[in-house]
């Protein structure tokens, strides 16, 4: 088969070959192992999968998980939009600086983005402080270690990759068919609603998988900021491996958070401009 390529292809073969292998010492086989050991751990077979149906406490952290995730999604996905289009419409000296204060969060580590949460939403926290001291409220508002605060810090972590890929999209768009409608006397609304909004709907799509997909398997910021009182799946999972040693369960749920990744990147991933999530290749 290698005496069919052509050397270009056989040193460009020969250049990714340590990378794909790692890939697969490092990823796959263990992906398999977590596989295997989710039908082989105790009590084994399918039992491991059964507690899905009938440990109440892991259709709570599922349920935990799921409505966090969604909540999550559907607010990080409007304020994206809005940003997106903020930063479509903005000028060329006033972009830079939005796209800086977007990207900044990403520099800096997850876990020191939960601990300033916690600082700005404890009791004592600044916010309450402001709220207080302007007389809105008379008594602190509990802000942290709740889904709320698990929720808020969440969404700030995703902003970023729910804005990049609209942006993306939202800059594709030829002005010239907004110029068109609007000749044909289209109002904003309706410029918007008729032609701006489908155009970016892919993007859409796009954010929504990385965003849905990353809160999945969430661990830093719930497990900081629930502080023990939000368990979501990944923190359960970890539980479940560290401290009560049920590796039948932790390798279920994972296997289970693993299908459930891929279905949604299949069952979405259809619908969405992955140009925009992953750069659009040399033609």
């Amino acid at each position: 088969m290698m005496s069919g390529l052509d050397q270009r292809a056989r040193m460009a073969l020969a250049m990714i070959a340590p990378a794909v292998l790692l890939v697969l010492l490092l990823y796959i086989f263990p992906l398999i192992r977590v596989l295997g050991l989710s039908v082989t751990e105790a009590p084994g077979g399918i039992s491991n999968y059964a507690q899905l149906f009938t440990s109440p406490a892991i259709g709570r952290v599922i349920a935990t998980t799921l409505r966090i995730c969604a909540i999550t999604t559907i607010v990080t996905l409007v304020l994206s939009y809005l940003m997106a289009c903020a930063l479509t419409l903005a000028s060329d000296r006033l972009r830079p600086v939005m796209f800086a204060c977007i990207l900044l969060p990403l520099w800096l580590s997850v876990l020191i983005r939960a601990f300033a949460w916690v600082t700005v939403l404890r009791s004592n926290g600044v916010l309450n402080g402001a709220l207080l001291s302007s007389g809105l409220i008379e008594s602190p508002l509990t802000l942290v270690r709740n889904e709320l605060g698990v929720t808020i810090g969440m969404i700030h972590y995703m902003l970023p990759f729910g804005i990049l890929p609209l942006y993306a999209s939202m800059r594709t768009i030829d002005p010239r068919v907004m110029n068109a409608a609007r000749s044909l006397g289209a109002s904003g609304l309706t410029i918007f609603r008729r032609v701006f909004f489908p155009l970016t709907v892919p993007g859409l799509f796009s954010s929504f998988i990385l965003i849905f997909v990353f809160s999945l398997g969430f661990y830093v910021t719930p497990a900081i900021l629930g502080g023990g009182r939000v368990m979501m799946v990944a923190e359960y999972i970890s539980v479940q491996v560290h401290e009560t040693l049920e590796w039948g369960i932790a390798t279920m749920l994972a296997s289970v958070l693993l299908v459930s990744v891929f279905a949604v990147i299949f069952a979405v991933g259809r619908f969405a401009d992955w140009e925009s999530i992953v750069g659009k290749g040399d033609d």
